[in-house]
């Protein structure tokens, strides 16, 4: 769909749809429940809703850990809405009893009870749903059905089991997928995924249209990353390279690096084919929105690749990358010995000898059972049975050594990332090189040279990064008239703003994370300065909210300072009281003051608008998180709105407060 419905600049909110409550509504947010909420948003003067991703995320409760790219998430469906469940409205009473009064959606046991009962109902009518015009037609304009419904069935089969652990199918071919998908003996449970699906598209679809009319866009969320367990990367194994995994380099706040678990693309074999599944893709959410958020757009760019069996993503390289050849080592001195010190761990007898009190040089002692010993030196090498990290870990070893030698796996300075023709290894720099043992017993003319050539494949890679962006984004985003817009965080190549500006793609701007970071005090960027092709947001689902960045991480002093709230005729008596507590008079005055960026889009998340009304006010800010980042809980993702969406809508100091600041976004200088 096309993309601005109003002329910029535009203010939105973002949610995720579990969290939405509203009097129809059964334990969790539904595609129904958008209605109300957009008529909220008139009310409040917005003009967007950004949701996050509503595929579905079978056993798992993160929306970026889809099972398919294309199915929606039966969790989302409002039960008695569907024409066959007329005659369950008390059932469907006794799922609302259980569940909806919850503080947080309860996901896993909420699934399940919704899926058992819509069993029961496809079951009761299969005689009517089975011959029906209306699901051939949808079928027959939803190709994609065929793979997800035989996947589905198939999981279900092996109790929700990942497919690698099936007792068999787990590797067939697109003929096989479509036989099994027209087998008679087959074709009621299929259907049901079908029918389920349909039943789907009918309501969120339905409730889109309605936000359209009342002149309120809908933003999705697609998440570049497939889930190694989906049907994607089952049906279509030919895009996807099952030897790495996606994630990101170390940094600051997470020094071995990230670890998502997703299989990276096979761009070569997706460009062979037109990249059709993208295309698809793009299609199917065009349906949905009128813009959409690419989840990690820098993995168009360059995606961090790491080897299976690794924990973290400390020890991945950047794909595409400019691989380093043992010629081009030899030719500067760094052959034989010298190459293996540089690119293999070297592991010293006492650093297992530290934490083990038992014999580890013996015969059969843990020296021997896992490494090999450098002629009569005090340094071991991994044998060739160790491939990757999680072969240490499962060795039956004390867990004391298990760390210390998975910490010394890590402990190179080149990485291999293939073979050439001749099958000669090609390498890579890890990412911290500098931090290795290798790298600190160089002297100084050595690491210059290297560093030299680091620096020269660095430039090369910088070109194939913004090559391949080019043609991808480029390929991709002129398939759809919906407005794309990017989540480019993290450490961005200095391609990643020319290429966003020159396809017109909006990148993000987390106004806690726009600093001057090499100035003095690290203060805020200019909100005035943001580049207009951008959106500005608050807070992420990944972080705390603006109470809980103002209350518990420095956020009150660091604002009032930048912002300075006296100057906004404030009294001394609030601006004291707000050093300590976010208020609702705090958040509409820096909120309204943030809303004056120079962003094409402010979108603010629901819990930082509710924050205009101590009403809605949990008492520990931490309640009102999405989710915390290395945990996986029963917490993240399960959040709630406090209250009914009815009654946000009846509340006239909440609007009033939202309409300020939507103001602010048309006056930006008052």
């Amino acid at each position: 769909m096309r993309f601005p419905l109003r002329p910029f600049p535009l203010s939105g909110l973002a949610l995720s749809l579990g969290s939405l409550k509203t009097q129809d509504s059964c334990g969790i947010g539904e595609f129904p429940d958008l209605i109300p909420l957009a008529d909220f948003c008139v009310k409040a003067g917005l003009d967007c809703i950004q949701l996050l991703p509503v595929n579905d995320t079978g056993t798992e409760s993160s929306p970026y850990s889809a099972l398919s790219a294309f199915a929606l998430h039966p969790i989302y469906l409002r039960l008695q809405d569907i024409p066959e469940a007329k005659k369950y409205k008390k059932e469907i009473e006794l799922l609302r009893n259980r569940f909806e009064d919850l503080p947080r959606f309860d996901y896993k046991y909420l699934r399940e009870a919704k899926l058992e009962l819509l069993h029961t109902i496809f079951e009761a009518h299969e005689t009517e749903i089975l011959p029906s015009p209306e699901l051939k037609k949808w079928i027959s304009e939803n190709p994609w059905i065929a793979e997800y419904a035989v996947y589905m069935n198939m999981k279900r089969r092996n109790f929700d089991a990942s497919w690698k652990e099936w007792d068999k199918l787990r590797t067939p071919s697109h003929a096989e997928i479509l036989d099994r998908w027209e087998s008679p003996n087959r074709r009621s449970s299929h259907l049901f995924y079908a029918w389920l699906q349909m039943r789907l598209d009918e309501q969120f679809y339905a409730s889109v249209q309605y936000c359209e009319q009342k002149g309120i866009a809908v933003k999705g969320d697609i998440p570049i990353m497939m889930n190694e367990d989906s049907c994607d990367a089952w049906a279509n194994p030919e895009f996807f390279r099952d030897d790495l995994r996606a994630g990101s380099p170390p940094d600051d706040s997470n020094p071995g690096g990230q670890n998502w678990g997703f299989p990276i693309y096979n761009w070569g074999n997706l460009e062979a084919d037109g990249f059709s599944w993208w295309k698809r893709r793009l299609v199917h959410s065009a349906r949905y929105y009128h813009a959409y958020r690419i989840d990690h757009i820098l993995g168009f760019f360059r995606i961090w690749s790491i080897p299976v069996g690794e924990s973290d993503g400390y020890l991945g390289w950047a794909t595409p990358h400019e691989p380093i050849t043992e010629q081009e080592l030899a030719s500067l001195g760094f052959t034989g010995d010298r190459l293996r010190w540089l690119s293999e761990p070297h592991v010293p007898t006492r650093v297992v000898e530290e934490v083990n009190n038992y014999d580890y040089l013996g015969s059969h002692g843990i020296m021997h059972k896992l490494m090999d010993r450098i002629g009569e030196e005090e340094l071991w090498l991994f044998n060739a049975d160790i491939h990757c990290e999680a072969d240490i870990w499962n060795q039956s070893i004390p867990e004391p050594v298990k760390s210390v030698l998975a910490r010394a796996w890590k402990d190179r300075l080149l990485q291999r990332t293939g073979r050439d023709q001749k099958g000669k290894p090609l390498f890579a720099p890890v990412w911290r090189y500098r931090d290795t043992t290798a790298w600190k017993s160089l002297s100084a003319e050595e690491r210059g040279t290297l560093q030299r050539l680091f620096d020269e494949k660095e430039t090369i890679n910088s070109g194939l990064w913004k090559a391949q962006a080019e043609k991808l984004l480029g390929e991709l985003t002129g398939t759809v008239d919906m407005l794309p817009c990017a989540e480019d965080l993290g450490s961005i190549p200095d391609s990643v703003p020319d290429v966003l500006s020159r396809l017109g793609i909006l990148g993000l701007k987390v106004i806690r994370w726009e600093r001057l970071w090499q100035t003095e005090g690290q203060p805020f960027r200019s909100i005035q300065a943001y580049p207009e092709l951008s959106v500005a947001t608050t807070s992420v689902h990944d972080s705390s909210t603006m109470r809980g960045w103002w209350e518990k991480e420095g956020a009150a002093a660091q604002l009032m300072e930048q912002f300075k709230p006296e100057q906004a005729g404030i009294n001394s008596r609030s601006i004291e009281e707000w050093k300590h507590r976010y208020t609702p008079e705090a958040a509409r005055w820096i909120l309204g003051e943030l809303a004056g960026t120079a962003s094409r889009m402010f979108i603010i998340p629901v819990q930082d608008l509710l924050a205009l009304s101590a009403d809605y006010i949990p008492s520990n800010p931490d309640d009102e998180r999405v989710n915390i980042p290395g945990t996986v809980t029963a917490f993240n993702w399960t959040y709630r709105l406090p209250c009914k969406i009815e009654t946000l809508s009846k509340d006239r100091k909440l609007i009033d407060g939202i309409k300020s600041i939507v103001d602010r976004r048309h006056k930006p200088n008052t």
